[in-house]
């Protein structure tokens, strides 16, 4: 029969954290004591168990993720499914931490649980400043992002993003090779100090269709459980319906399109919708999207966050993995 930690500790004379520091936080317990917590979980067989392939490695065997949105959603559940793939059968945990507010953004800073448990930090679409890289690189771990904004210049160690740039001018281009010039793009609303990838999106599809010399007229989807009809209201609002309307993500296009069918709208014969990500549901109702991966965007940052906890340096530590295109019948030409 294993020992437990209580045991090692008991015939270490050391009390359960000592032991529990001696692989989480190595640098806090000095080595003469390390070496015999060490020396007395193997003569325990306590050297079978995970606890002590950390404890003989001096790492935690555990990732942490921050990820700045809701856990439920399309790309969130795909980043830890994809993550979790890889990092499970290396033996490591994940720990989440969800931000999705200022406050929780300067909690998390503020006590930094990575600091004390965590052999890789694991950055999700969120946009990290420079101070809190800093703050996160204090810890001296590996810090690998996943669609974060300019992860080179913040000082990440890696990261694997989608070709935002590339996807945003394919869905423009695609609504004015159809002939569409009044279009509307639907956003979500971000407080301007929690910044997210997607505003990378917003800004390459404006700037493509401004140098067709067309401005599109945005509508902010605003959080909550009534953001849809929301949407629906202010469309109908404008002095005239667009042709086009282009949305930052599936998880607005697809209701979009359902709320519009039934206000008496045709689409794409009336209006045209796209949207971005190719999540769930986007083929079942033909909806035009630009594509992303974020399962195998997940398994490449995490394959390289493995190498990178074992002293290994990945050939590509940064990678930008390019949009595609995915035309279906949501969209038509505009005939005027």
């Amino acid at each position: 029969m294993n020992a437990s930690i209580q045991d090692v500790a008991k015939a270490a004379h050391v009390s359960i954290s000592t032991v529990s520091r001696s692989f989480t936080r190595p640098e806090l317990v000095s080595a003469a004591t390390r070496e015999k917590v060490l020396r007395i979980a193997e003569e325990l067989n306590f050297s079978t168990s995970r606890s002590a392939a950390a404890l003989k490695t001096g790492r935690a065997m555990r990732v942490a993720l921050l990820m700045s949105d809701h856990i439920r959603l399309w790309f969130s559940a795909s980043v830890i499914e994809g993550l979790n793939s890889v990092l499970h059968a290396e033996g490591y945990d994940i720990s989440i931490f969800q931000i999705s507010s200022i406050e929780e953004r300067r909690d998390f800073f503020e006590m930094l649980p990575v600091r004390r448990n965590a052999d890789a930090v694991i950055v999700a679409s969120f946009d990290a400043d420079e101070t809190e890289i800093a703050q996160l690189a204090s810890a001296n771990v590996p810090i690998i992002g996943i669609n974060s904004v300019m992860p080179r210049e913040l000082g990440f160690t890696a990261a694997v993003n989608i070709d935002d740039t590339q996807g945003s001018i394919l869905a423009a281009r695609h609504l004015i090779n159809l002939g569409h010039r009044d279009i509307a793009y639907v956003r979500t609303n971000r407080d301007v100090s929690l910044h997210f990838s997607v505003q990378q999106r917003f800004d390459s599809f404006m700037e493509c269709c401004a140098g067709s010399g067309i401005s599109p007229t945005v509508i902010v989807a605003q959080e909550g459980p009534d953001r849809i009809r929301r949407v629906l209201t202010d469309l109908m609002s404008l002095e005239r319906m667009p042709t086009a309307i282009a949305c930052q993500e599936d998880g607005i296009a697809v209701p979009l399109i359902f709320q519009l069918e039934r206000s008496g709208y045709e689409v794409p014969n009336d209006i045209s919708v796209i949207g971005y990500d190719n999540s769930f549901y986007a083929n079942d109702i033909g909806l035009t999207t630009i594509a992303q991966d974020p399962i195998e965007m997940a398994k490449m940052a995490a394959e390289m966050t493995v190498k990178l906890i074992e002293g290994e340096k990945p050939e590509h530590l940064f990678r930008t993995i390019p949009a595609e295109l995915v035309v279906r019948s949501s969209t038509a030409k505009h005939v005027a």
